[in-house]
């Protein structure tokens, strides 16, 4: 069986549980579970910066080298 794909991205999924968490919260500061949220919310769209950014710095790349 093939993997299945996600209707949403994780990103907008976190974003949406952050969102949720946030609502009638009294101290965010301090709970645990929405820092954890925060973080690997984070990490997700660092991971996508990176990975456009390395598409764009390739894709310049290969049509600058055939141009001798």
């Amino acid at each position: 069986m093939a993997k299945k794909t996600a209707t949403e991205s994780d990103e907008t999924r976190l974003k949406k549980k952050v969102a949720e968490k946030l609502t009638g919260h009294k101290n965010p500061k301090e709970d645990e579970a929405l820092r954890s949220l925060k973080k690997r919310l984070r990490r997700t769209q660092r991971k996508r910066r990176t990975v456009t950014l390395r598409k764009k710095n390739s894709a310049s790349k290969k049509t600058a080298a055939p141009a001798k």
